[in-house]
């Protein structure tokens, strides 16, 4: 099989050769733009010899008239802007190059944070900072916008979905660059806080979330990744995507529960937090063949939970995991 049928295949439902398997991680910010960030895409892909490639995005979202927010006054300035506005518009060149590099047989996403991880980015000062997230919920930037919450929930509401629109038109011109399709990273923990209320997501978070999935309805390789701690996988797992990717080792729930209760497409299995850097190559071996096992008969996608450190992850962990993938 190329890599994209053997992709596609278990989109279908189907049993491929082998699983398909890939990795992600946040490349130094020499390699986000331009010809370097193409060149750290094409590195990592044939390294490791990766079935699909997601497409990383470390390009600032546009602050606009609001160069950070601390007050319920700049919420109401944030308004949507052009899908292309500023450093948006070098992810959607990146998009176009890797389009270009590697034709037809390899299936891309591209990350595309939702309107609450946008928000809290927007509550700091820019920076090109970028790691794995942690699973403990909490820090300044949730405290900042719960006390806008508590402020002006309106002010919230109208920020969060002028920050969807934005994000909403830059998925259609990622697809419309090349890309497959979106890889939207969503996070309630952060969200349905005491504080905040235990159905914010749902008031607020959920209908821009779909949103930015109906701008790309058409496109065939959308995948939602449940960042953190999910607390409402179920909720999730009904979005309109083809593949749902999460931290099924650090934060459950397991493959074997979602095996027989989503309809999209299993992408998970590998540990990025403990195992890809702490542990030994047959550990991480194990771990596919572990995902193999939960998964039984439906075929699924093999990934790590989230992003890696790839200055603590030791390339003969990463070498395994895709080995083992491939014997199936």
């Amino acid at each position: 099989m190329t890599k994209r049928q053997r992709v596609e295949a278990v989109l279908a439902g189907q049993r491929p050769d082998h699983p398909p398997v890939s990795c992600w991680h946040h490349f130094p910010p020499s390699q986000v733009s331009g010809q370097a960030a193409v060149d750290a895409h094409l590195v990592h892909w044939e390294t490791y010899d990766l079935d699909f490639l997601k497409v990383m995005n470390d390009h600032l979202f546009p602050r606009g008239d609001v160069p950070l927010v601390r007050s319920t006054a700049d919420l109401r300035r944030i308004k949507p802007l052009p899908g292309d506005t500023d450093a948006l518009a070098g992810q959607l060149d990146l998009i176009r190059k890797l389009a270009e590099r590697l034709g037809k047989d390899i299936l891309t996403c591209t990350t595309v944070f939702n309107p609450w991880a946008t928000l809290r980015h927007l509550t700091r000062s820019p920076s090109d900072e970028h790691g794995p997230p942690k699973l403990v919920a909490k820090d300044d930037r949730d405290e900042t916008i719960t006390a806008l919450l508590t402020e002006d929930r309106a002010a919230v509401r109208g920020a969060l979905e002028a920050i969807g629109r934005t994000l909403a038109e830059f998925a259609r011109l990622c697809i419309a660059a090349g890309a497959d399709g979106i890889f939207l990273s969503v996070r309630d923990d952060w969200v349905n806080t005491q504080a905040n209320g235990k159905d914010t997501y749902d008031e607020m978070l959920r209908p821009v979330d779909r949103m930015i999935l109906d701008a790309v309805a058409g496109a065939p390789f959308n995948v939602l990744h449940m960042c953190g701690r999910p607390q409402d996988f179920k909720a999730f797992a009904a979005y309109p995507v083809q593949v749902i990717n999460w931290a099924d080792r650090s934060a459950g729930p397991s493959i074997a529960y979602a095996r027989d209760r989503v309809k999209p497409a299993i992408a998970a299995g590998v540990d990025n937090l403990e195992t890809l850097p702490k542990g030994t190559p047959e550990a991480c071996a194990e771990q596919v063949r572990d995902a193999l096992r939960q998964a039984k008969d439906r075929p699924i996608r093999i990934a790590p939970g989230c992003t890696f450190d790839a200055d603590a992850v030791p390339p003969e962990n990463l070498k395994a995991m895709v080995q083992a993938a491939k014997k199936g």
